[in-house]
């Protein structure tokens, strides 16, 4: 017996992605399965026709949907009108996001991008203006604050545990497998990634701003090109003599090149793509066009008083992290060692590119927590075993967060707005400018907030 008075279905949320390369795989996987009781996928649009055609292959092989429409660029907001698009995922190039951001919330879209944000004062400005005006929710995605150990951390600094933050210090290292792909791709060029002080460290910059609740008040910093680059390969004998490595008799025994033709998922996003609009995904880390940092050393002052040093190297022989938060009643110590080193058989290859970080590292070590309050004996606090899963299982818990049914509470408030995008750019653009000037950087002078 049917129920005549039953509920009709929930709409599910129409969604449209700008930008497939890469990064858009997770969320293409997200509304074509596990989120798609409550979103769904239906449109993509880019600057590269076979690109699209990638993913919709994937829609239809993997997940057993049909093919969704695909817009060219220059048609973005004839396809939001035409397939009645009701948000947006934005994973283009960086230096691109405030137009799709903006152009969809101003034709009534909500919008969930990638980090960073955008990549200077100016963008940013137009974005923050653009949201005022028309009262779109706009999502910056940073994973970071799902991870369950950085949640810890929130956790235990909002509780009390080692009292009024004084001073934190974070370093990271990049190691010589993923560092050195963002010299390989568009990011080696500073006017589309803002460098990694922009396009990486955001994620580090928008973490200490919500695990003190406070925002960057004035930066200095001191940035180089130290390994990378035609220059630095030169004087230590590390060129090679190509552009990009498929093809490249140069390329072949280089452990710092990529080959596209050994990764099916990259080859079909990239080298086969590549004539459409002439992006190689596999240049020359050595070559000449690198214009970002791969040392960087920053010091921060926050407006709650606490002060924060930063250090990023992108050329590691092994890539985690150390961070300290030094309090007036103890001192938090975290410490991850996500690939403990770097076999140069394997340099070459994608960390996580087709799962998005999914992908656990051969010489994965794992994440420590020290809780050391004064006059105790210090505890290690209990972390669960994420291995395995995209950035300690935060990928899962943001896009959950992002296209689930809603209606949960966080205490812990990990969801960003367009205003965490903007504080933790903040940080990234004054340590730029401080880079270029020598001086310290009041970030009101570039962005009031």
């Amino acid at each position: 017996m049917t129920d005549d008075h039953a509920a009709p279905p929930a709409r599910r949320t129409r969604y449209a992605i700008v930008g497939l390369g890469g990064r858009a795989q997770m969320y293409v996987r997200a509304l074509a399965s596990t989120h798609a009781d409550t979103s769904e996928l239906v449109a993509l649009c880019d600057v590269n026709q076979t690109r699209m055609d990638v993913h919709n292959a994937a829609l239809t092989s993997e997940h057993g949907l049909p093919a969704v429409p695909t817009y060219g660029a220059a048609d973005f907001t004839a396809m939001l009108e035409a397939e009645r698009v009701d948000a947006v995922v934005v994973t283009t190039v960086d230096r691109t996001h405030d137009e799709y951001i903006v152009a969809a919330m101003r034709a009534g879209c909500d919008v969930v991008t990638e980090k960073p944000m955008t990549v200077d004062a100016e963008r940013c400005r137009r974005i923050l203006d653009a949201q005022e005006e028309t009262g779109r929710k706009l999502v910056v995605t940073f994973n970071y604050r799902y991870n369950p150990a950085h949640a810890k951390v929130r956790e235990v600094i909002a509780s009390g545990a080692i009292g009024e933050v004084g001073s934190v210090h974070f370093e990271w290292l990049l190691d010589t497998r993923h560092g050195a792909d963002y010299f390989r791709r568009w990011h080696r060029d500073k006017a589309n990634s803002g460098g990694l002080m922009v396009h990486k460290a955001t994620h580090h910059f928008d973490l200490v701003n919500w695990w003190i609740a406070s925002s960057p008040d004035v930066v200095f910093g001191l940035g180089r090109l130290f390994f990378y680059g035609d220059e630095n390969g030169a004087r230590r004998g590390l060129a090679r003599d190509y552009t990009s490595a498929h093809g490249a008799a140069a390329a072949a025994d280089d452990p710092f090149a990529m080959h596209l033709e050994s990764s099916p998922s990259l080859k079909a996003l990239y080298l086969d793509a590549q004539h459409e609009d002439g992006y190689h995904r596999d240049q020359n880390v050595f070559a000449p066009g690198v214009t970002i940092e791969d040392d960087m050393a920053v010091a921060v002052r926050y407006r709650s008083g606490a002060t924060m040093s930063y250090h990023l190297t992108a050329y590691s022989p092994w890539e985690g992290y150390h961070v300290a938060i030094n309090g007036s009643e103890g001192r938090l110590e975290l410490d991850v060692v996500e690939n403990s080193f770097v076999d140069a058989a394997t340099a070459g290859r994608a960390k996580g590119e087709a799962l998005h970080g999914a992908d656990e590292a051969e010489a994965a070590g794992g994440s420590r927590l020290t809780l050391r309050r004064l006059w105790e004996r210090p505890v290690e606090l209990e972390l669960p075993d994420t291995s395995g899963a995209g950035h300690g299982g935060g990928d899962e818990r943001m896009l959950a967060d992002i296209f689930g049914p809603g209606g949960v509470e966080d205490p812990l408030g990990r969801a960003s707005t367009q205003l965490d995008g903007a504080r933790s750019l903040l940080t990234g653009l004054a340590a730029n400018r401080s880079f270029e000037t020598g001086r310290p950087v009041q970030v009101d002078e570039l962005l009031a907030l």
